[in-house]
């Protein structure tokens, strides 16, 4: 017998039909010798209805208000479940959030889950009911019983943390697809369905945009190894499998909030090459990347800043055994670029040796604006300069001189209390690096497609800062001053040519945010301005980010190259680019992030012949 917690959303219980068609699949799944709890979120539009309600009431409502409210949705839909199973002749319960005791911060409309108390749920298991839980919200404290809901995908999260309290065989999550696709179906209808997807892989569509598991559900499943499954309310396919490596024990106290680094990696086996300069137009990265490829020269991190004039840089890092092919290759490829660039500017070929890459890992670092800060506040106070910045949701990492790689490393051990191995010391360097490769290994295989999935966002703003005064401890101040104001940011890129104004090196740095805090997130830069001794703060609105993600494209260098190239073929100019072990993400045009989706999918082979249709 199996315990088994399933998940349906508001399509799947949006009408009486649907109901009973769910109470239906259960009834199965009961029947079938297992024991089952039932998440379910509000009827249909029940959510945007209520919220629109609030609106028509008040134009700012009471956030504990809103609580109150939107609550109600999934008292009603986890009532009509019940009852419909109850008429199969199934015994069941319903039990809200507080009910069940899911014990949550005092965070009102964005809560996040610090305990789950089972033994109610436990003995209704026992005695052959099926549990059927209001999704989405809890209870700040059994004193106080203050309703508190997750925020958007908060049923997704209620249905996987239960499964890690429970310690169930597998969590499914019923939705209106036939399970997690190559892309969303409604841009691209040819898209495909992914048998089997890495909770690393998911967690990067899922903050990327990809709504059909919300980055959270997925975190708590990579942190306490839940087996989860995305299939059809409408249909019995297999669906998508979401795998997660064996974790490390850990406490089912304070659930959602346990600490968000695992480990600290480096690797001081790096060289960085730049290209200062090069034209500001569609096709330099892919002929640059394309002879990078054909030169078989495996890159590391690429970045391309923002432009300054017509032209910008790019920047990568190599392993020093390469290097002397990366250089070759940019060498030649420099005057190419020259001759493009007019008579005005030339494009500079920078090599720099006795680098390292210094890594902070975990789940769901994007989504906490504290990591990345404290990551960067850290290196200030060990009085480490950073020179390139690359972020994920499962790592962030910084590249620094190779001298400062062991202070570097012991200082954020410390900083996170992630227990020292000695692996610091200069004899232990490359069991740091192997280490690191065998995190990659694990999710490569040749059966393993380099890219399983693009996703488009188109809620992103960039935010620019000219002329940030390049020394240790800028890039702290700045980031930690958005985490202050709960701002996340994702794309992070510093430029590389460095000028002296006044006696002081300065660069530009830009990094994009949610579209809804943009305005506010350059109106405080602004204000702290004066006192950082930054330069102009220029907001962008009217862009997109594409991205690939997949685990094999690790040691396979024309990923990158089939990428770039596919946005050149139809004109579309790539405005930055930034990249992690598993992603490759690029900002274009706003009006061009449609077209740039469909024609990176259809480069890749990830079109199939069956179009899907998401139900209305």
């Amino acid at each position: 017998m199996a315990l088994i917690v399933q998940k349906y959303g508001g399509s799947s219980v949006g009408s009486v039909e649907r109901i009973q068609a769910v109470a239906q699949r259960v009834y199965k799944t009961v029947k079938a010798g297992n024991s089952v709890v039932v998440v379910v979120s509000a009827m249909g539009k029940t959510t945007d209805g209520l919220v629109k309600l609030a609106q028509e009431i008040s134009k700012n409502p009471n956030r504990r208000e809103m609580d109150m409210l939107l609550s109600t949705g999934e008292q009603v839909s986890i009532a009509v479940v019940s009852m419909a199973l109850d008429e199969l002749g199934q015994p069941a319960i319903s039990l809200t959030g507080a009910q069940v005791g899911i014990v949550t911060e005092a965070e009102h409309t964005r809560a996040r889950i610090l305990d789950i108390k089972t033994d109610r749920l436990k003995r209704h298991l026992k005695e052959g009911k099926v549990v059927v839980v209001a999704g989405f919200q809890g209870i700040s404290s059994l004193e106080e019983w203050e309703i508190t809901t997750l925020g958007r995908g908060g049923s997704d999260t209620s249905a996987v943390a239960l499964a890690a309290a429970l310690r169930a065989d597998f969590c499914e999550i019923y939705t209106d697809v036939p399970g997690i696709l190559t892309t969303d179906p409604r841009l691209v209808p040819e898209a495909q369905l992914i048998e089997e997807i890495t909770s690393d892989e998911m967690l990067e569509l899922a903050s990327l945009g990809a709504k059909v598991l919300h980055p959270r559900a997925v975190e708590i499943a990579r942190n306490y190894g839940v087996p989860l499954v995305v299939r059809s309310s409408w249909t019995d396919q297999p669906g998508t499998w979401v795998t997660s490596p064996k974790p490390q024990e850990r406490s089912l106290l304070n659930l959602e909030i346990a600490p968000a680094v695992n480990d600290v990696e480096f690797d001081t086996d790096q060289a960085r090459v730049a290209l200062l300069r090069v034209p500001d137009k569609p096709g330099v990265a892919a002929r640059l990347f394309g002879e990078i490829s054909r030169q078989n020269v495996d890159v590391d991190l690429i970045i391309q800043s923002i432009h300054e004039g017509n032209t910008n840089d790019i920047a990568f890092t190599v392993r020093t055994p390469i290097l002397k092919r990366a250089e070759a290759v940019a060498a030649a490829i420099a005057p190419a670029l020259r001759s493009q660039n007019g008579a005005s500017t030339e494009a500079e070929v920078m090599v720099q040796q006795q680098i390292a890459k210094i890594s902070i890992s975990g789940a769901g670092m994007i989504g906490r604006p504290g990591v990345a800060a404290q990551m960067f506040i850290t290196l200030a106070e060990a009085g480490v300069n950073i020179q390139m910045i690359s972020t994920s949701e499962v790592k962030v990492s910084c590249v620094v001189d190779a001298a400062e790689c062991d202070r570097a490393v012991a200082a954020l051990r410390e900083a996170f209390e992630i227990e020292d191995e000695e692996r610091g010391r200069q004899g232990d360097r490359e069991t740091g690096r192997q280490g690191e490769l065998r995190g990659i290994s694990s999710l490569s295989s040749p059966s393993h497609p380099p890219v399983r999935g693009v996703a488009l966002d188109m809620n992103q703003s960039r935010l620019a800062i000219r002329q940030l005064p390049d020394r240790p401890g800028m890039a702290a101040k700045l980031f930690g001053l958005l985490a202050q104001h709960n701002i996340s940011v994702d794309m992070i890129i510093q430029s590389q040519r460095c000028r002296v104004i006044d006696g002081v090196p300065r660069r530009d740095i830009a990094f994009t945010v949610a579209r809804m805090d943009g305005e506010a997130a350059k109106k405080m830069l602004q204000q702290a301005g004066s006192e950082f001794g930054w330069g102009e703060i220029v907001l962008d609105n009217a862009i997109a980010k594409v991205s690939i993600v997949g685990a094999g494209m690790q040691g396979q260098p024309g990923v990158a190259a089939k990428m770039f190239e596919a946005i050149a073929q139809h004109k579309i100019n790539i405005q930055m680019i930034a990249t992690s072990e598993i992603k490759i993400s690029c900002v274009v045009d706003q009006e061009q992030g449609v077209k740039a989706l469909q024609v990176i999918h259809a480069a890749f082979g990830l079109a199939g012949s069956q179009k899907f249709v998401v139900p209305a």
